[in-house]
């Protein structure tokens, strides 16, 4: 056989599979507009689970093409991939069909023996089903059907992920996720945040009206007088540690400055500063003030120290950048968190909210993101990296990370959000 006919075989093979994940993808598209949630799941389950014939022979035979063909395990999970979220997607824009997103996500989680007088077409789909199932692409399902669902029947770290909206993006879209269910995410995400914001406003405000009644030493009101409807904290946190990490994030925490007033006095001060070495040593002072002396003149400071010196030296006499600032954010951020999901040690992390507690330690972080805004994708990459490593743990067994992404939530929400918290100063009372 000549390279010019092995060429074209190459490529006749490449246009039949091609065709054949069109065939499927188009049967998708057309059932989930025209079939029930319920009866879809079963046809899916049939078909790309059990390997069973359907209906329409054209699909059938396509799927058998395609599972049949060589050096497919690679190329099945992305195309399996894009299946599943035909579905997730449509019934994601649809309020009463999202229920059947988890109801959906959980056939996998027993699969059965392939039925048998179909060749191997049963056998070769739950193979590649069974290796689809081990790979990150179905993780990510996995935590978008939890978010849906908002179950937290077991304690793992990984149930809590609908909590936390920032960490949507790293956690549940990678490379190859499609435009539409990038805005999928999307909406989830920008519905989760707002109802945290509305919620923890409406806690905020109760705890207010609260406070002045208490103030006021008023009495009981009398009948038909309009009592005060208890609010529940939204977050895992208690009332006292909730209250703590409000004051912090919306009060002033130095020199009579907020976590804002210091980012904005830091970089009136730098504006006209000539050289990115004078810049890092105003960096260090804006970082550190908010660091206690005792833990900072420990290894602290010196560790510091040493990250800016050591960021980028040979642009040390040249004018400070936005691109300078955030490179110098992102290396202070692989340190003071995590650097990679190949290299998830955190042992500085650890150790600050050892010494510092979680509300400074987040706080602390806080001031890296409000002087580099670009940076604030990259915070939240640090903690879906932390969130990813302990997603198999009990929560219980990591306090201090429930503790410090339930602190971020608030930070992030005060900070970037639009969460109403105008009675905060009489909530302070309380």
């Amino acid at each position: 056989m000549n390279s010019t006919t092995s060429t074209n075989r190459a490529v006749a093979n490449s246009q039949a599979l091609a065709a054949a994940e069109q065939i499927l993808y188009d049967f998708l598209l057309e059932s989930v507009q025209e079939e029930n949630p319920e009866e879809l799941i079963n046809n899916f389950r049939r078909l790309f689970i059990e390997g069973r014939t359907y209906g329409d022979a054209k699909v059938f035979s396509a799927l058998d093409l395609l599972v049949k063909s060589k050096n497919i395990e690679e190329k099945f999970n992305c195309f399996f991939n894009r299946c599943c979220y035909i579905l997730v997607n449509r019934w994601q824009m649809t309020p009463q069909m999202q229920s059947a997103i988890p109801e959906f996500v959980s056939v996998f989680d027993n699969l059965g023996a392939p039925r048998s007088g179909h060749a191997s077409t049963p056998l070769r789909v739950k193979q590649l089903v069974k290796g689809f199932i081990e790979t990150d692409q179905y993780l990510k399902l996995q935590r978008i059907a939890n978010i849906i669902a908002a179950k937290r029947t077991n304690t793992l770290v990984g149930g809590l992920i609908d909590r936390y909206p920032y960490l949507y993006d790293h956690c549940l879209l990678s490379d190859d996720s499609s435009q539409e269910h990038r805005e999928t995410v999307k909406t989830i995400k920008s519905q989760a945040k707002k109802s945290f914001e509305v919620n923890i406003s409406r806690y905020v405000t109760y705890k207010v009206r609260m406070a002045e009644m208490k103030d006021t030493r008023l009495i009981v009101p009398a009948q038909g007088s309009r009592i005060i409807q208890p609010v529940n904290n939204p977050t895992l946190l208690t009332d006292t540690e909730l209250n703590r990490s409000l004051k912090q994030f919306v009060g002033n925490v130095e020199n009579g400055y907020t976590y804002k007033g210091l980012s904005h006095d830091f970089l009136a001060q730098t504006a006209n500063i000539q050289t990115f070495k004078a810049f890092k040593r105003e960096l260090y002072e804006y970082l550190l003030g908010s660091v206690e002396p005792p833990y900072g003149r420990g290894q602290f400071n010196k560790k510091i120290t040493q990250i800016l010196e050591n960021c980028v030296p040979q642009w040390d006499d040249q004018p400070p950048s936005e691109f300078l600032l955030t490179r110098t954010s992102s290396h202070l951020l692989n340190f003071l968190i995590v650097e990679s999901a190949s290299h998830p040690e955190h042992y500085v992390f650890m150790d600050m909210i050892t010494n510092m507690g979680v509300t400074k330690t987040i706080g602390l972080l806080l001031k890296i993101v409000l002087v580099s805004h670009k940076i604030r994708p990259y915070l939240e990459k640090r903690f879906g990296i932390l969130f990813n490593h302990y997603e198999s743990f009990s929560s219980d067994g990591v306090p201090w990370l429930v503790k410090a992404l339930e602190n971020l939530q608030i930070a992030l929400s005060v900070h970037f959000g639009k969460v109403d918290l105008s009675g905060l100063r009489g909530f302070n009372k309380s």
